[in-house]
């Protein structure tokens, strides 16, 4: 087995995305029958689920439970409640993606079916195809998630709820135009803190880094619930981490576990932010603890990672096993951390004929470039290689992982200038942004040495903050001494 792995830190940061947009967006104001017996003198589990529901929000995975007990006691003697079946089958989708458990993804299917076949789509039936397309957007088919999405938009363009849908399935398939276009016209629709939280997901991908952490520090404010809080605190944790700031992650991170206190995203981001600092046995602690609430591929991933790295080797193979012997319910996101375990640690071909055919499939995000790029690298292809890692690069998102991987494989092309860039750049993105390859990317610089006198100035490295050329001191000067242009 080889020693060498990445980091999934881009991948986890996307994950709460995906599952977000399932909060049961789409369900109706009220569930017929919720309250049997009369409204109850103070909101129970399921009303405050379905409250949630109504602001937009995340249910607790408590108040989800009750919900779906609920639903599933109601339809036993109303079968022929469509609106029901579509609650059922949205809280059903959720519980699912939230907990990792691809089980909960074939009930949620039968039930939006049933919804359909009681009252079909053409009939007028938005809530169950809101609900396949959320389900489509958590098992990773988002070409299905594109299909429902645009058939309730064109039906009714007005339903708000659809687009946080669409964007998740354009960002899936690589379509970043028509993801904002949807994200501007939610900004014209809705407010709230759904809202910002789409918004600093797309400033995000475009790799507009202080409109991304404003954003998602106005969806924390504006949460009205604790899971709510939670999923928007953990995304600014996420983008402190991106920019390197490890303290501040941890921070945010803790702000998230305040309100729920096992909150698997955040209790894996808050162990990736320890390891940077050294912390590694709390790091490990939070690691455990995530995979208990939340088992997803990259987690597993990344605390093999760790183990690895601190040269626990039965440890990191126990978690290399269980991630290629899992049912991973989140399939599009499992392909690529499959792929790019198997180029690290497998066999790198097999890696290649994987992420191919996601790529085939239509997803074309920028992670699955970066991933097919690293594996035909792996595989002796960086020729080829290079093409993927320009894509994933040059498309808006800052990674340093993508960073990395460009890097190390125009390295291998002998372009020695661009390579000292980016390897640079990913270590001035994030320094810890891998356990295992963040060593190697310094490595990597220092063997490169600095660039050659003669080499022309725009391939020699940029300069550091404190020691600037003169002219280029001079450049900047002018640069804010001129008026600004007109919009």
């Amino acid at each position: 087995m080889k020693t060498e792995n990445v980091s999934r830190t881009v991948l986890a940061a996307g994950v709460g995305a995906v599952f977000a947009a399932t909060a049961l967006l789409y369900a109706p104001d009220i569930a017929p029958g919720l309250f049997e017996d009369g409204p109850p003198p103070a909101p129970g589990p399921a009303a405050r689920a379905m409250t949630a529901v109504n602001a937009g929000a995340e249910a607790s995975l408590p108040d989800l439970t009750a919900l779906i007990g609920d639903r599933e006691k109601w339809l036993k003697k109303h079968p022929d409640d469509e609106a029901s079946w579509a609650v059922l089958g949205a809280a059903y989708t959720e519980r699912g993606g939230r907990l990792g458990d691809a089980a909960f993804y074939a009930r949620a299917e039968q039930a939006l079916r049933r919804s359909l076949a009681v009252v079909p789509a053409e009939r007028g039936n938005l809530d169950a195809q809101l609900g396949l397309a959320a389900l489509a957007n958590a098992r990773g088919d988002w070409k299905s998630a594109k299909t429902w999405g645009e058939r309730v938009r064109k039906a009714n363009p007005k339903r708000w709820t659809a687009y946080p849908l669409l964007i998740d399935a354009y960002n899936g398939l690589g379509d970043y135009k028509s993801a904002q276009g949807a994200m501007d016209r939610l900004a014209e629709l809705h407010t709230g803190a759904q809202v910002s939280a789409r918004a600093a997901q797309t400033y995000r991908n475009r790799g507009w880094r202080e409109d991304a952490a404003a954003a998602a520090l106005d969806a924390a404010e504006r949460a009205e619930t604790g899971t709510e809080k939670a999923a928007a605190l953990t995304r600014v944790g996420d983008l402190a981490w991106e920019r390197g700031e490890p303290e501040e992650a941890v921070a945010r991170y803790g702000a998230a576990l305040g309100s729920v206190p096992d909150h698997g995203p955040a209790l894996a981001g808050r162990a990736r932010a320890l390891a940077a600092l050294g912390r590694t046995d709390e790091a490990l602690r939070d690691y455990r603890a995530a995979l208990d609430r939340s088992p997803l591929p990259e987690y597993v991933l990344e605390a093999g990672e760790l183990y690895e790295s601190l040269g626990l080797a039965e440890d990191a193979r126990a978690l290399y096993e269980r991630l290629t012997s899992g049912v991973w319910a989140n399939r599009s996101n499992a392909e690529v951390v499959l792929g790019l375990f198997e180029a690290d640690h497998g066999e790198a071909d097999a890696a290649v004929r994987r992420l191919e055919a996601e790529w085939a499939r239509g997803h074309r995000s920028v992670q699955v470039a970066d991933a097919l790029g690293w594996a035909l690298f792996r595989a002796g292809e960086p020729k080829e290689a290079l093409e993927y890692a320009k894509r994933a690069t040059e498309e808006g998102l800052r990674s340093a992982l993508y960073s990395y991987h460009r890097g190390e494989i125009e390295r291998a092309l002998e372009e020695y200038g661009p390579a000292r860039r980016h390897l640079a750049e990913a270590l001035r993105t994030n320094p810890w942004f891998s356990p295992l390859l963040a060593p190697k990317a310094e490595e990597a610089v220092r063997a490169l040495g600095d660039p050659p006198d003669e080499l022309p100035s725009e391939l020699r490295s940029a300069p550091s903050r404190t020691e600037k050329p003169e002219k280029n001191r001079k450049a900047e000067q002018a640069r804010a001494q001129a008026p600004a242009p007109k919009p």
